[in-house]
């Protein structure tokens, strides 16, 4: 292990120290709206602000269904006119943000293209926008590469 290299643990909740569930509840309160600041959170939770301020920066939940910010996609495409186009359309229509598109030449018409999305504010989940892409003309196949 390299020296100062964080290291870092799925633990279940109930494992938790009831501090880092405190914690967590005030990053929530906040990101939900149901505190205006981190003073009404804290107060909201029953923690001191410097016990919030100690474990802040290291305590994150996950998301139990695995809702990730960023996927990348692989579809094999037909090489026609405006298919990338279409594409990258139904994408924003989801609400996508296309963080990087690698495209293939085309081999005997077809061609492999490689998009990664930042799934943050899509209203939709992963697997229909996958559908809808596979359904789109010349769109061959649809597969999820990564998920983060």
């Amino acid at each position: 292990m390299i020296m100062g290299e964080d290291r870092f643990y799925i633990v279940n909740e109930r494992s938790l120290p009831e501090i880092f569930k405190k914690v967590i509840e005030v990053k929530e309160n906040i990101e939900l709206g149901n505190a205006k600041d981190i003073s009404e959170a804290i107060k909201l939770v029953g923690i001191s602000r410097s016990t919030y301020y100690k474990y802040k920066d290291d305590v994150f939940p996950m998301a139990q269904d695995m809702q990730s910010k960023k996927v990348t996609l692989i579809l094999l495409m037909t090489h026609k006119s405006g298919t990338l186009s279409k594409v990258l359309d139904c994408i924003a229509f989801y609400k996508g943000n296309i963080l990087t598109i690698n495209q293939d030449i085309p081999i005997n018409l077809s061609a492999n293209v490689t998009v990664t999305i930042d799934i943050s504010h899509m209203e939709k989940s992963v697997s229909q926008l996958a559908a809808r892409l596979n359904s789109l003309p010349n769109v061959r196949s649809v597969k999820l590469l990564a998920a983060e």
